[in-house]
C-alpha cells in the first residue's frame, strides 16, 4: 500500500526523490501506481475525461444489453424499453462536469423503465456509477440526503408496481447503502493524499527559501567581514605611509632612520594580518560541501590589538574593559566588529590625534560597548559609506541594538548592547 502510495504521488505532482547519486534514470510506473494514480485524482481534474466517460458509458450500455438479453427473459424490454435503457447510459458522459444533473436524468430515466416491469437488473450498474460519482465529489451530507431520496424514489415507484418488488428493493438497499459509502471513503483519501502531496510541495519550497536565505546571510556575512577588514586595513596603512612620509619631508638632513624603519615595520605587520584574515574569509567560498565552517571568529581578546594600532595611526585612546564573564562566539565577535570599524571611522574621521574613549563592559544579559571621540566628525557632503550600516547590521545579527551619531560636547560616539544568550533566531 505504502508503495502504491508513493508511486500515485510521483504520478500527480512529479518524482519528490531526493537529487543523489542512487537515481540514475526515471523509471516507468507499474501498472499497480497507475491503478493508485487514477484512484488518488480527482475525477474533475484528469485529464480526458470526457473522453473515458463516452467509453465508460459504451462497457455500461453493452452490459446493460447483455444482461437484458440473457437474464429474466420473461422481462425483455421491447422497443420502448430499448430505447429508455440505452438512453439511460446518454448523461454519463458528462458526470465529471455535472454528477447531480446526470443523477436527476438517470432517475427521470429509470423510473419510467422500472414503472413498465423491463429487466431490473440491466439498469443497475449505471445507477451505481451515477452515485458513485455524486458521492466522491459531493460533500458526505449531500451524499447521504441524494441517497436517501433515491432510495425513496424508487422504493415509492416499486410501491406503485409490487410490494414485492419495493421490499426486494429495500432489502437489497444495502449495495446503494455501500457504493454510497465507498464514494466517501474514497473522497476522504483523495483529500488525505492531496494534503500529503501539499505538504510535500511546501516543505521543498521551504527548503528552497531557506536555502536562499542562508545564501544572503552568508553574502552578507562576507561583506561585512570585507568591508570592516580593508577598510581598517587600509586606514591604517594610510595613516602609517603618511607618517612615514613626514618623517621623510620634515628634515631629510637629520632623517630620523628608526621612526621610518618602525613605520615601514608596522605597514608590513598591518599586511600581514589582513591578509591573514582576508584568507580565513575567502576560505567559505571555496567551501564545496554544506558545512556551516566559518573558520575562527575573532573575539574580544583581539581588542589590544585594534587598540594598538589605533595608537600606532596617532589616536589617543583610552579603554576600560571590565569582562566578568566570556559572551557567547557570535556576540564576541560582533562587538570586536564593532569596535574595529569604530576606531577605524575615528582615525579616518576624528581629525590629527583624536582622544578615543573604549569603554566595554557586561551587565545582567548584556554586554555594552562604547566608542566615543572628540574628533570633527565625517566631512559634510561626502560619499557615505557602510561602516555604521555594517555595524548596525553586526548588531542585529546576535539580537542586538546599536546607536551612533554626533554627541552633544562634540565627537562622534557609537554604542551597542549585545545580548550574552543567543536565541534562535540569531545567526
Amino acid at each position: 500500500m505504502t508503495r502504491s502510495l508513493l508511486g500515485a504521488l510521483l504520478s500527480r505532482k512529479g518524482a519528490f526523490l531526493p537529487e543523489d547519486d542512487t537515481v540514475h534514470e526515471t523509471t516507468r510506473p507499474r501498472p499497480g501506481d497507475r491503478i493508485m494514480a487514477a484512484v488518488n485524482r480527482d475525477p474533475r481534474t484528469a485529464p480526458h475525461g470526457t473522453r473515458n466517460d463516452a467509453l465508460l458509458a459504451v462497457v455500461l450500455a453493452v452490459a446493460a444489453v447483455c444482461a437484458a438479453l440473457f437474464t429474466d427473459e420473461a422481462r425483455r424490454p421491447d422497443a420502448l424499453g430499448w430505447t429508455l435503457l440505452l438512453a439511460v447510459h446518454v448523461p454519463i458522459v458528462w458526470r465529471r462536469r455535472r454528477p447531480m444533473l446526470v443523477l436527476a436524468a438517470l432517475v427521470a430515466l429509470i423510473v419510467p423503465y422500472h414503472a413498465l416491469e423491463y429487466n431490473h437488473l440491466a439498469p443497475t450498474p449505471v445507477a451505481y456509477v451515477a452515485l458513485y460519482t455524486v458521492a466522491v465529489t459531493g460533500r458526505p451530507l449531500r451524499t447521504v440526503l441524494t441517497g436517501a431520496t433515491v432510495l425513496g424514489v424508487s422504493t415509492s415507484v416499486m410501491l406503485t408496481v409490487s410490494t414485492h418488488q419495493a421490499v426486494e428493493l429495500l432489502r437489497t438497499s444495502g449495495w446503494i447503502i455501500a457504493v454510497l459509502f465507498c464514494g466517501i471513503d474514497v473522497r476522504y483519501y483523495r483529500q488525505y493524499v492531496a494534503s500529503i502531496v501539499e505538504r510535500a510541495v511546501r516543505a521543498e519550497r521551504t527548503r528552497e527559501e531557506e536555502a536562499r536565505r542562508r545564501v544572503a546571510e552568508e553574502r552578507l556575512r562576507i561583506a561585512r567581514d570585507l568591508h570592516d577588514l580593508l577598510a581598517h586595513s587600509i586606514t591604517l596603512i594610510g595613516v602609517q605611509t603618511s607618517v612615514a612620509a613626514h618623517v621623510l619631508a620634515a628634515d631629510p638632513e637629520r632623517l630620523d632612520r628608526g621612526a621610518v624603519a618602525q613605520s615601514l615595520d608596522d605597514i608590513a605587520e598591518t599586511c600581514r594580518t589582513a591578509r591573514g584574515e582576508l584568507r580565513t574569509t575567502l576560505e567559505v567560498l571555496r567551501e564545496h560541501g554544506l558545512s556551516d565552517t566559518r573558520g575562527p571568529l575573532p573575539g574580544l581578546d583581539g581588542l589590544p590589538d585594534l587598540v594598538a594600532a589605533a595608537r600606532l595611526s596617532g589616536a589617543r585612546v583610552e579603554q576600560d574593559l571590565r569582562i566578568r564573564t566570556d559572551p557567547p562566539p557570535a556576540v564576541g565577535a560582533a562587538a570586536y566588529r564593532i569596535v574595529q570599524e569604530a576606531l577605524t571611522n575615528a582615525v579616518r574621521h576624528a581629525g590629527p590625534e583624536p582622544a578615543v574613549r573604549l569603554r566595554l563592559y557586561d551587565e545582567p544579559g548584556a554586554l555594552r560597548v562604547s566608542v566615543t571621540d572628540d574628533g570633527t566628525g565625517p566631512t559634510p557632503g561626502g560619499i557615505p559609506g557602510f561602516g555604521l550600516v555594517g555595524m548596525r547590521e553586526r548588531a542585529r545579527s546576535v539580537g542586538g541594538t546599536l546607536d551612533a551619531g554626533p554627541r552633544r560636547e562634540g565627537g562622534f560616539e557609537v554604542t551597542a548592547a549585545l545580548p550574552l544568550t543567543m536565541g534562535e533566531g540569531t545567526v
